[in-house]
């Protein structure tokens, strides 16, 4: 047999037995080399998409759920709140979930509750806090449905608040990264999700108890540390497959990334990882948030029509900086400009008379427009118009009266006539 026959049967032997969900997949629009099934990379400021694949395709999220459960349980009650453990809430938890073994009728604060929910990914916390806001786990999971379609989801449906696998429990890539997007706006839970460890406080039941974050991104031991990781929230089940949603900050620069359904590469390396850095080292290498035009800078010129001689011609600047998310290789971006209907003598400085816009990556800058200094009116030329007015007046005035005159003479005449 030819070495080139060999050559080839060995390369289809080994496709063969490499399992398809270690097969690398590459979108071809970006050229990044993504192996999860579904991704998307964001900016958390505006929402703008930097990359996707197959973002808006139904997937089990998993644990990345607890997110959501978060948020409400945030926006639903105080922190300090003491909230009673039922035997109801940590008897649904299946076997080989992640718990933190919470007891009956221990009393434990809902920060506590949320801390390790959230750090340690414990499933019985989450149950306990669904019963306490709603009083069972379908009536909460009607709150995050309708949360989700607040926030815009169109391709969620949550059926309980810790992502426990269920065929009806599904969200979407694009879904997940915008519930990341409005959960961390909120203080408090950018400041759980960033923690590498968390202690849960003596309870009537235990003492202190200490937790390690899920998220190997924040871990400085672990080969997959990302410096400029700030949260967020790591998934798994053997339908979900490895799942992560987290963010980074460089450079004034927030994204958040989404991956779903991730094996393993290879080389044995878990693909949320891989995959979560591979975006962000794409996005912070192509774009930035950028000052495209500074406070003060002068957009435009125009001249006033009724204003004097020295102060009618006026500059417009920018009455504060414009920062926006442009990709690397952009430059100049175009703008628009609006000026007031009415621009007339006199203005003062500093008053808005128009507008600037830019629009970006679908998303549109928009700032005012300030007279550079004051325009005085042109007082000369009211006088001219006063004195021409006063002219018109006076020459409507005569011929009235030259018009009377003539009538009343021809009336005179007219009466003397025998």
């Amino acid at each position: 047999m030819k070495a080139k026959n060999i050559f080839i049967i060995l390369m289809l032997i080994l496709f063969l037995i490499i399992p398809s969900s270690y097969v690398q997949a590459k979108d071809s629009k970006e050229n990044l080399n993504i192996y999860s099934e579904a991704a998307i990379l964001i900016d958390s400021n505006t929402g703008v998409v930097l990359y996707e694949k197959n973002s808006k395709q139904k997937m089990y999220p998993a644990s990345t759920t607890k997110i959501l459960t978060a948020i409400i349980a945030l926006e639903k009650c105080n922190l300090d709140e003491k909230v009673t453990v039922s035997k109801s809430a940590i008897s649904a938890i299946p076997p080989g979930y992640s718990s933190c073994y919470l007891s009956e009728g221990e009393e434990i604060s809902v920060n506590d509750l949320l801390t390790v929910f959230l750090v340690h990914s414990a499933n019985d916390a989450g149950y306990v806090l669904a019963e306490y806001i709603s009083g069972s786990i379908e009536n909460f999971a009607e709150l995050m449905n309708q949360k989700a379609n607040e926030l815009g989801c169109e391709n969620s449906h949550f059926v309980n608040p810790s992502g426990i696998h269920n065929n009806n429990h599904y969200s979407s890539a694009y879904d997940m990264s915008l519930i990341a997007k409005y959960c961390m706006k909120n203080k408090t839970f950018r400041s759980i999700v960033s923690k590498r460890n968390c202690v849960i406080s003596p309870t009537n039941k235990f003492d202190t108890r200490q937790y390690v974050n899920t998220n190997d991104l924040l871990n400085p031991s672990s080969k997959y540390y990302l410096e400029n990781c700030i949260g967020i929230k790591t998934g798994y089940t053997s339908e979900a497959k490895n799942c992560l949603i987290s963010c980074c900050t460089q450079n004034n620069l927030e994204l958040i990334s989404v991956v779903l359904g991730g094996a393993y590469t290879e080389t044995g390396d878990s693909v949320r990882y891989v995959d979560s850095r591979t975006l962000f080292e794409y996005g912070y290498s192509n774009y930035s948030l950028k000052t495209i035009a500074k406070k003060g800078d002068i957009m435009t010129s125009l001249e006033v029509a009724n204003g004097t001689k020295d102060t009618k011609n006026l500059d417009l600047s920018l009455e504060n900086d414009i920062k926006a998310l442009v990709k690397n290789s952009e430059t100049n971006p175009e703008y628009d400009i609006s000026l007031n209907k009415t621009i007339s003598a006199p203005i003062s400085q500093n008053n808005c008379v128009g507008t600037i816009s830019y629009n970006i990556n679908g998303i549109t800058y928009t700032e005012n427009l300030l007279a550079s200094h004051d325009v005085e009116q042109n007082n000369s030329l009211i006088l001219i118009l006063e004195i021409s007015l006063g002219l018109l007046i006076i020459l409507i005035a005569i011929t009235i009266i030259s018009l009377k005159f003539k009538n009343t003479k021809k009336k005179s005449k007219h009466y003397y006539n025998y």
